[in-house]
């Protein structure tokens, strides 16, 4: 198996450290080994050699990781780790590893350990080229498949590196299919391609790797469709099919020019016209054609007298195709009628004797036809052959020729318009019809505006895209012709700046990465303009749906809470919600609560998101809590954590009875001197409770009646608890005295209660009242 070792290693300082080996007894180099997703933030806890050596340690590689001495916990530096950074494509290494090395104490052993840097799916698959060109022939069988050159690459690796293609907007014309494990993408032909009815396609070639949240890359795939020899020549339908000239016509003078058309392109339609070989040997001595314009010319002067018609059959030869033809009837006027011709005045504007009007205008007078010449005729006369949006009206001799509706450019440009001439000669009482073409040119004026194929586009885009990237190709298409026809791209102004679009190419592209947490859906309103005077535009809108990546850690509402809780509640006691945000949807946003560190009796009910008691608290025996909690969403391939510190006080109430510590036993006898002044302390009550505050305040108090308390000598300070003598010893007072002495807690309406019992025995008083020193008895708690 490949291993990768960074290049960048701190040798130095591990040679500087390594001279430390003079003092130590072994190395191990044993099989702990751990690994770290790259790419984590500061601070994560990668690994402890607490299970594998006892502490302390020493660690000697401070390259990415430091190293807790007393726990053994080594987690990451400020110095992200990049696993493609650090173990480049070239180095071919199946693994990246760092080696460390750390020292245990006392023992004085050292350690070397492998640090495996494991790959995350943090790049998007990308293409050297955004657009992607391919030829394809329109007579391709269905099924035929063509080697894609270009494929995406993709520095993660594993899974994460790992690529699935897709076609978009493909109609079903194209599919893909991979081989050898994704070495060879093919695109398949699935319909059958005719050039001459689609040219080019665009279709979206996407590439996804396959991490847990897929990152893509899309490329532009153009396929041109290359022509072949699929179609024969036909004569068009306007080709003059009968023509008259006069008997004196001149040599090379024009007499008709026929036009065939073939859908292929290129050489494949190329067309060379001829004359048949049935024509007339007397026809192809007057008569020339152009074998490529398709021109008819004189060969000669005409010089006749009679009427005649001449018939010329022509052929429209392409490669590999048998010929079109078509005939062509000239009629030959002789001198005597030649004089009658039509004089025509244009109107409109013209040129090269085509009249030239602009589409869409209303019914227009074109020109003014005029015979002349017709004085040997009788009852001569215009007409317009066919069904054509054009009439001829008579008007005081003379023919106004005008369009009967508004003419479409698009439906059809170029108009030939025979006009019949009807005569009959006065002297052989001979019709004569001649037939004249009037050309008209439809100029085109910007009528259509440009047509996007659908009217909305949704997209879905994972956030943390790569800059720059690629995201749908536009295209409009525009009836019109030259500047009318010509599209330009652009967004709407309120439009974010990260996204662009070329203004010629219709390519929209984002130049910032997309982040799902501030914006979750952009609407893009696109516009295309043609570049006619005054332009016309359309619109269409782009839905663009950012989807999630597990890039957000789960956030507590505070890093530090504070709870407070009285003690003795039962076990699963509510404590405090603790409040946790993760800003990611879905399972990267679902978080889920961990109590760590800590042994403390509490648990963490995720149901609620609450902090609950898992057994009994007792103040008295632990006063406070500290203990961390871990938020840890349930993202793919990692997981995201935080953790937030938590301290719970205990808070008391009054469940502990005082406790007499003076005197040692609940009776006591004690022997007081008679000499004893008023106010002196006899003796002392102490008494202690555990609790706290209030609770633990401690009141003495004389339990007798209160005539008895009045005459006794004795008294109990309520705080201090001490006994003094309230008045000097009378003669009556000898004797034993009891006082039941009571201790309270008052707390609210609890109260508490110790009791202590004292027997006090004053000593004999002798005569004259002096006390002697015989008659003091000590005493003894």
């Amino acid at each position: 198996m490949g291993q990768g070792t960074p290049d960048n290693m701190n040798w130095a300082g591990l040679l500087q450290n390594l001279l430390l080996l003079v003092h130590l007894r072994q190395i191990i180099c044993g099989s702990v080994q751990f690994s770290v997703p790259e790419e984590q933030e500061p601070g994560t806890q990668v690994g402890s050699l607490s299970k594998h050596f006892p502490p302390p340690y020493q660690l000697l590689t401070q390259d990415y990781l430091w190293m807790d001495k007393n726990t053994g916990n080594f987690y990451t530096t400020e110095q992200r780790m990049d696993r493609e950074a650090l173990c480049p494509e070239e180095t071919k290494a199946e693994e990246c590893i760092i080696l460390h090395y750390a020292i245990v104490r006392p023992s004085g052993d050292l350690i070397q350990f492998p640090v495996i840097i494991a790959d995350i799916n943090d790049n998007a698959p990308h293409f050297e080229n955004s657009e992607i060109h391919l030829r394809i022939s329109e007579d391709v069988a269905v099924g035929t498949s063509f080697l894609l050159d270009e494929q995406a690459q993709d520095r993660d690796v594993g899974r994460n590196g790992e690529l699935q293609y897709r076609l978009e907007y493909s109609d079903g014309v194209f599919s893909l299919k991979v081989e050898d494990d994704g070495l060879f993408i093919l695109l398949v032909v699935e319909a059958a391609l005719d050039r001459e009815t689609q040219e080019q396609y665009q279709v979206m070639l996407v590439a996804s790797d396959h991490g847990a949240d897929p990152l893509s890359a899309t490329a532009t795939l153009k396929v041109t469709v290359t022509d072949v020899n699929d179609n024969c020549p036909s004569f068009s339908p306007d080709s003059p099919r009968n023509v008259t000239i006069p008997g004196d016509s001149p040599k090379n003078m024009l007499v008709a020019q026929v036009r065939a058309t073939d859908p292929d392109s290129g050489p494949n339609a190329a067309i060379v016209y001829s004359l048949s070989p049935k024509v007339s040997e007397q026809a192809k001595k007057l008569f020339s054609l152009d074998s490529l314009t398709g021109s008819i010319t004189l060969t000669q002067d005409l010089r006749s007298d009679n009427s005649e018609e001449l018939v010329l059959k022509l052929l429209a030869s392409g490669r590999h195709c048998p010929p079109a033809d078509t005939q062509v009837t000239v009629s030959v006027l002789p001198k005597a009628t030649q004089e009658l011709t039509i004089k025509i005045r244009f109107i409109v504007e013209h040129q090269n004797q085509t009249m030239v009007l602009p589409e869409n205008q209303p019914p227009t007078v074109l020109a003014v036809l005029e015979l002349e010449g017709d004085s040997g005729f009788k009852g001569s006369s215009l007409a317009i052959e066919g069904e054509v949006p054009f009439t001829l009206s008579p008007q005081n001799g003379k023919y106004l020729l005008s369009t009967s509706k508004p003419l479409d450019y698009e439906l059809k440009r170029e108009h030939h318009i025979s006009v019949i001439v009807r005569g009959r000669s006065g002297e052989a009482s001979t019709i004569i019809n001649s037939r004249h073409v009037i050309r008209l040119s439809v100029a085109d004026v910007n009528d259509n505006a440009p047509h996007f194929p659908q009217p909305h586009y949704q997209l879905e885009v994972v956030e943390n895209n790569r800059p720059e990237m690629s995201l749908l190709q536009l295209s409009a298409s525009d009836a019109d012709s030259g500047y009318n026809s010509r599209v330009t791209y652009s967004l709407d102004k309120h439009t974010s700046t990260i996204f662009n679009i070329d203004p010629v190419t219709g390519q929209l592209s984002v130049s910032a990465s997309l982040d799902r947490e501030q914006q979750g859906v952009h609407k893009l309103t696109v516009f295309a303009r043609d570049s006619g005077s005054p332009p016309l535009q359309s619109v269409t809108t782009v839905s663009i749906r950012v989807l999630d990546q597990n890039d957000n850690a789960p956030v507590f509402l505070t890093p530090h809470f504070i709870f407070f809780i009285p003690e003795n509640v039962p076990p699963f006691a509510h404590v405090g919600r603790v409040g946790v945000t993760d800003s990611d949807e879905g399972e990267n946003g679902n978080t889920e609560l961990h109590v760590v560190n800590s042994s403390g009796p509490f648990i963490v009910d995720n149901t609620q998101g609450t902090l609950r008691t898992a057994t009994n608290l007792d103040r008295e025996t632990e006063e406070h809590y500290e203990l961390y909690l871990l938020a840890s969403d349930h993202g793919h391939p990692l997981a995201l954590t935080s953790t937030a510190r938590v301290t719970i006080f205990v808070e008391d109430i009054n469940d502990n009875q005082p406790k007499v510590i003076l005197p040692s036993s609940n009776s006591s006898c004690l022997t007081v001197s008679p000499s004893a002044t008023a106010g002196s302390m006899v003796t002392k009550i102490y008494a202690i409770d555990q609790d706290s505050g209030l609770n633990s305040e401690i009141t003495y108090t004389v339990v007798a009646p209160e005539a008895l308390q009045n005459s006794s000598p004795f008294q109990v300070d309520p705080r201090s608890g001490n006994i003094t003598l309230a008045q000097q010893l009378q003669q009556q007072d000898l004797g034993m005295h009891h006082l039941f002495i009571v201790e309270k807690v008052c707390h609210l309406m609890d109260i508490d209660e110790a009791k202590s019992d004292f027997v006090f025995i004053p000593g004999v008083l002798p005569e004259g009242g002096d006390e002697s020193e015989d008659s003091q008895v000590a005493w003894d708690q």
